[in-house]
């Protein structure tokens, strides 16, 4: 099983993925993407010895300031050396951001969505 799920979608997934956990596994609740709060048997935290974690970042960053701002100096590092790669599925000019918006609204835009300021870009 994994080691840990990190699920920002939630809905009728959501119990299928915390069954795909490992023994000691970790599933990290990020959001409800899918527009359904799962109902889960929390029975499966018996079987599987393993945790529920919700995990908000606005918070945590609101609470752990200097800790929130060595995990983004982390992340950054990271990026520009080439170790990690956001997903990103859709790009638009600024001036279509209102397009950007309503596609994420309407839950066509799987992935990230990123405006961009330069058109050169």
């Amino acid at each position: 099983g994994a080691d840990v799920i990190y699920d920002p979608v939630g809905g009728q997934y959501a119990e299928p993925a915390l069954r795909a956990s490992a023994w000691k596994g970790r599933y990290l609740v990020v959001g409800f993407a899918n527009g359904a709060i799962p109902r889960m048997p929390l029975n499966l935290t018996l079987l599987k010895g393993c945790e529920i974690v919700g995990v908000d970042w606005g918070q945590f960053s609101a609470r752990f300031a200097g800790e929130a701002a060595r995990v983004l100096t982390r992340l950054m590092r990271l990026f520009a050396e080439g170790a990690i790669t956001p997903c990103v599925t859709q790009t638009y000019p600024l001036a279509r951001a209102g397009d950007a918006l309503r596609d994420l609204l309407s839950r066509r835009v799987i992935g990230k969505a990123v405006l961009l300021l330069d058109e050169g870009a």
